[in-house]
């Protein structure tokens, strides 16, 4: 893979891409410039694909990169051989499934620029069915669709004039850059300074890239060790929790958790679910009854208070019988309640503890998952936890108090509000009696004239006011623009001098850094190299490590186990109890032994009787087939003998009916 990443750079960097890559910014490629490559590519070979992907829909671009490919008889590796899984790699920039199609199509660039130049001659163009006839309705549908856009509201002249506005704007910027350019020429050794400075600028970018670069390396170097961390905690609670476990007590526990979740389903939940479905039964039950009045509830009532009176008698009844062994009963009956109470507390009690572990699971999960996808940014630990809740109770507190004069500045808002609806009702009631006197005096109207012109001359006042000040104003900002204008003038001077023998110092820095720049960037391609290397290595004796520690526990536990059982039956074998030796494996496998063989003997000679018997039987059985066939030979004849005496009787009996007649 490092093979292919060198080739693919170094290609990109030569003729016609001029890429400028290095390995490390190549690999930390966006999906999206790696698409826009991947394009950039293939428009070299083909120029109709040259476009910008951001102008493009992905379903089209991944469909337009498929159909070139597929002309270039470029086949995926083995691994993506389905077409689906191709497709959404190409739409999601997956590096897996764009490395091996540039390195593909960079091996051979000449020879597949022919074979896209001659492709457009020899690839057969089918034409759909539909367009080859002329659908009158069609016509009709795309002449009503062009009408409604005529008549949409699209207005050509807008357009026009603001193609125009902007042509104009072109103009206007065209005149500045052309002045600007004019004022730079006059300056010595300006096309130098020119660029130098785009030089400069390009540096900066380059150097706010690779500082990005690097913070991203260091997230993903923080997110590994944090990673690390996690999993060599967790193998250390794993192996500490298979130290600490044995048989007994895991058969205790899951003895404890069976007993628990077979009373949970054979007691507890189907008491719940039946007193549900009562309560559903009950409540459909009331709500198909009719609407029940005053009367219906009232006859309700008396039957409840009239059941509550014979319950009461019942338990006085019981009461003055007292009956010792009713006693000892009821003594038993209460603490079986009270277990069976206890019980159910306990079991919901256990209930509630299983929802609360679950939801604090999926909340850690969630916290946990936030804390990964957080782009390294630094999990709150137990003292800044702390501090966050302490500067939290001082907010609140704070906040408690803040919402304690909100409520009594609302409490003055209202007092304020009511005095003002009070004066505000004065004032109508003022203004009627009022208006009443203006009228009897005849002079309706005079107090909102004379309103109308003191509000007027008020706001001629506030004019001439603002007027003057403006007026000073302008002119004093004029007097101190012009100060500043000279005072800097005389402070750039200075450094306009400073300034030259710091440009000579600029060119030798920037060539210092040219050398030190090609410096880091061979060694730091040297050490991307070396670490991934041994990333590789590190990787691999992990994965041998992990499966050597596996098969060596698995090893072991055999053969302690082989062990044992080989133990307990040299111990069953060497005993001198008889009951022990038949325990024993070779015991059960002798007596299962001489059992199979008396069972052999017996079939064989069941065989054997069976073999001497067997054409005797054979005779035996041909002569009761022929008795078969005799019986039922004679079975028909008796049948024919029967029909014909039947047939003669009643030709005999038809005889003599006629001479009697």
């Amino acid at each position: 893979m490092s093979e292919q990443l060198k080739f693919i750079v170094e290609q990109l960097n030569k003729e016609p891409f001029k890429k400028s890559f290095n390995l490390i910014t190549f690999d930390t490629l966006e999906p999206m410039q790696l698409l826009q490559i991947l394009n950039d590519v293939l428009a070299e070979i083909d120029p109709k694909q040259a476009l910008d992907i951001r102008e493009e829909m992905p379903e089209q671009t991944v469909k337009r990169m498929c159909a070139l490919l597929g002309m270039l008889k470029y086949k995926p590796p083995g691994n993506l051989s389905d077409v689906s899984s191709f497709r959404q790699g190409l739409v999601t920039g997956n590096k897996p499934v764009i490395h091996p199609i540039l390195h593909w199509l960079l091996q051979r660039v000449p020879e597949l620029k022919k074979r896209a130049y001659l492709a457009r001659f020899l690839v057969k163009l089918e034409v759909p069915a539909e367009f080859l006839q002329d659908d009158a309705e069609v016509n009709k549908r795309y002449h009503k669709e062009c009408e409604q856009l005529r008549t949409s509201g699209f207005s050509t002249a807008e357009i026009r004039r603001d193609i125009s506005a902007m042509e104009e704007e072109k103009d206007q910027l065209i005149k500045r850059v052309e002045r600007l350019k004019k004022r730079v020429e006059s300056v010595s050794n300006h096309q130098r300074m020119l660029e130098q400075a785009r030089q400069l600028r390009v540096e900066k970018e380059r150097e706010e890239s690779l500082t990005h670069q690097k913070q991203e390396q260091k997230n993903q170097l923080f997110q590994a060790e944090q990673r690390l961390l996690r999993s060599q905690q967790q193998l250390k609670d794993m192996r500490q929790a298979a130290t600490d476990a044995n048989p007994e007590s895991l058969m205790k526990r899951l003895e404890e958790e069976i007993k628990v979740n077979s009373y949970m389903v054979s007691e507890k939940l189907p008491k719940e679910l039946e007193g549900m479905r009562r309560t559903v039964h009950y409540l459909q039950k009331v709500a198909l009854e009719p609407a029940m009045g005053q009367a219906d509830l009232q006859e309700l009532e008396d039957k409840i208070k009239e059941a509550d009176s014979q319950i009461n008698h019942l338990i006085e009844k019981r009461m003055m019988r007292n009956d010792p062994m009713d006693d000892n009963l009821t003594l038993y009956r209460q603490q079986a309640s009270i277990i069976i109470r206890r019980k159910e507390s306990k079991a919901e009690e256990l209930q509630e503890a299983r929802e609360e572990l679950a939801a604090a699971e999926r909340e850690l999960r969630q916290r946990s998952s936030q804390a990964q996808g957080s782009d390294g940014e630094e999990v709150i630990r137990g003292d800044e936890l702390k501090r966050l809740l302490v500067k939290l109770r001082g907010k609140g507190t704070v906040y408690k108090k803040k919402r304690q004069e909100i409520a009594e500045l609302k409490a003055e808002y209202g007092v304020l509000q009511r005095t003002e609806e009070i004066l505000k009702q004065r004032h109508e009631t003022v203004q009627q009696k009022l208006q009443t006197m203006e009228a009897e005096k005849g002079i309706s109207g005079y107090s909102n004239t004379q309103e109308e012109l003191e509000r007027v001359s008020a706001m001629k006042s506030e004019l001439d006011e603002k007027k003057g000040r403006t007026l000073d104003d302008m002119s004093e900002m004029v007097k101190k623009l012009n100060s500043m204008i000279v005072e800097k003038k005389s402070a750039l001077a200075p450094i306009i001098k400073e300034l030259r023998s710091l440009r000579q110092r600029c060119q030798e820095l920037s060539q210092e850094y040219e050398e030190k720049k090609a410096q880091y960037e061979s060694c730091a391609a040297g050490l991307e190299s070396n670490r991934s290397k041994l990333e590789q290595e590190v990787k691999a004796l992990r994965e041998e490590t992990a499966q050597k520690e596996n098969r060596y526990h698995y090893i072991n536990s055999m053969s302690e186990m082989q062990m044992r059982r080989a133990a307990e039956e040299m111990k069953a074998y060497v005993s001198s109890d008889p009951q022990e030796r038949k325990k024993a494996i070779r015991e059960v496998y002798m007596k299962n032994i001489s059992e199979q063989e008396l069972l052999g003997k017996k079939l064989r000679e069941e065989q054997k009787m069976v073999r001497d018997s067997h054409s005797a039987n054979m005779e035996q059985m041909k002569m009761w087939c022929d008795l078969e066939q005799l019986m039922e030979c004679k079975r028909q004849c008796f049948i024919k003998a029967q029909s014909q005496v039947s047939i003669g009787q009643v030709i005999q009996e038809g005889g003599e009916d006629r001479l009697v007649l």
